[in-house]
């Protein structure tokens, strides 16, 4: 069942491995079957060295494995409730990668100073509000991903791929499991940025709209001129 599917999202997650964002089985990455609505995620606290694409597990969108000898990762229900609010999803990563991470930790959200940011997140990357202790107590993973989407608001999902989960560490998705784990790449790389500018200078204000406009819009907007087509 989904082995075209388990295949990417298998490689997706070798790649955090690859691109210096996991250590141990710190991180998962999922991918969305757009047919059936299904997803395939990694298993729960297996080492990315064993890991095998037929290792992948499948469940439905309310949690139910549908295929797997493996139990899921304990961050499904997460990817879940992003899956469920978002259409546009195909995939999502977490992981707890140093400066992505140390930055959820402060509790800001995590400014666009730069073009860099600006080539993927259109403006500052939200973080979510302190959990209560009914939502931590209760259906934990769940409810990290309703603070997720409340964080989020009304921004474009795939305008804004990220999300700081506080205290806790960095989410990010995109159109497939390939494009999740890429931009969990560009968000550790624009917070260590963010880090090293503040740094240098704690003042430092954002990027200009017009700057901010024009990098992001260039490569995702309507009138999109980047790449080659």
């Amino acid at each position: 069942m989904l082995e075209a599917l388990k295949q990417e999202v298998w490689e997706a997650n070798l790649s955090l491995v690859e691109m210096k964002l996991v250590l141990f089985t710190w991180g998962n990455v999922s991918g969305r079957d757009r047919n059936s609505g299904l997803v395939v995620i990694k298993p729960s606290g297996v080492s990315y060295e064993a890991l095998r694409p037929e290792d992948m597990v499948v469940v439905n969108l309310d949690g139910a494995v549908v295929e797997g000898l493996l139990h899921p990762s304990t961050d499904t229900e997460t990817h879940l409730a992003l899956y469920r609010a978002y259409d546009g999803l195909g995939g999502v990563t977490h992981t707890h990668s140093t400066h992505a991470t140390a930055w959820a930790q402060t509790g800001l959200p995590l400014p666009a100073l730069g073009t860099t940011h600006a080539d993927t997140f259109y403006g500052e990357i939200p973080v979510t509000r302190a959990m209560t202790p009914a939502e931590i107590a209760g259906e934990y993973e769940k409810n990290t991903g309703h603070v997720i989407v409340e964080a989020l608001g009304s921004r474009d999902p795939l305008h804004m791929p990220a999300a700081l989960v506080l205290s806790h560490g960095p989410f990010t998705w995109g159109k497939d499991a390939k494009a999740s784990a890429h931009n969990a790449a560009i968000l550790e790389e624009v917070a260590r940025m963010a880090i090293l500018v503040r740094t240098v200078r704690p003042d430092v204000v954002p990027m200009q709209k017009e700057l901010r406009d024009k990098h992001f819009l260039r490569k995702h907007g309507p009138g999109a001129y980047y790449g080659q087509g």
